[in-house]
């Protein structure tokens, strides 16, 4: 008999019961160089703003790239569904004297309720996002969401990984994540489909006594090729003007005027 896999947890309910605690952690990294990352990247792809230039940051989580566009002289509007990660963020933006990021808790795919068609000068979907929607159909109408958000000449920015190419196999499923002397983190990937892959998440904290205890949650992803991505952008009506794949696929649209 063949084992059955991992029911996954909603997306929602894995980052809020689960990752949120550790989201920071598990890129290795400060806060500023992260920022600063950000910063630079967006400022080659996009430029610094114009006057009130709206910036949309699609699952902004604890302000990464809200930080940075804010930086770049953006007016931000973050919207995220998780309240710890919006937690986070503003605390870090009430550490700022002079800082224009509107928080949203919210779904990225009701972003027609939050912004009016033509308005946004940028709009951001990064740290693979896109693939934490349910199925390819939500992403098709995220974009045109997007597409109808955006000004003339206004630019939409994506960065997610490609699962669509390699099927991991036997031992190399276990993905070490990052480890200390207080946490270590470790994902197993499940693929079920050609379209999805199943995330579990393997977290184990050791307390003051020095024990060990295991936290784990599971999610599905979506498996999203970058010709597929390319192709529904621009059936949105987008023109694609930039694309990078290391590591990261970058990719990098223009609405046409």
């Amino acid at each position: 008999m063949m084992p059955s896999q991992t029911v996954p947890s909603s997306v929602q309910s894995h980052y809020e019961d689960l990752l949120a605690d550790h989201y920071d952690w598990m890129f290795g990294t400060s806060l500023e160089r992260k920022v600063a990352e950000q910063q630079a990247l967006l400022e080659e792809i996009a430029g610094r703003a114009g006057n009130d230039s709206l910036a949309v940051d699609l699952g902004c989580g604890s302000g990464f790239q809200s930080l940075a566009l804010s930086k770049l002289g953006y007016r931000v509007l973050a919207l995220d569904t998780s309240h710890k990660l919006l937690a986070t963020l503003t605390a870090r933006i009430a550490q700022i004297e002079s800082h224009h990021i509107e928080i949203r808790h919210a779904d990225i795919r009701n972003l027609n309720d939050f912004v009016a068609p033509g308005k946004a000068s940028l709009v951001v979907c990064m740290g693979d996002t896109l693939t934490h929607l349910s199925n390819r159909q939500e992403v098709v109408e995220l974009l045109h969401s997007v597409a109808r958000a955006l000004k003339p000449q206004g630019l939409f920015v994506a960065t997610y990984r490609d699962l669509s190419r390699t099927e991991l196999q036997g031992l190399d499923r276990f993905v070490p994540v990052r480890g200390d002397d207080g946490r270590a983190m470790i994902c197993f990937l499940e693929y079920g489909s050609p379209e999805t892959v199943v995330v579990n998440d393997l977290i184990y904290l050791r307390d003051g006594a020095g024990l060990w205890s295991l936290h784990k949650s599971s999610y599905q992803k979506l498996r999203l090729s970058s010709e597929w991505v390319r192709g529904r952008i621009e059936a949105a009506g987008l023109s694609i003007v930039g694309q990078r794949a290391a590591g990261m696929v970058t990719l990098a649209a223009v609405k046409a005027r």
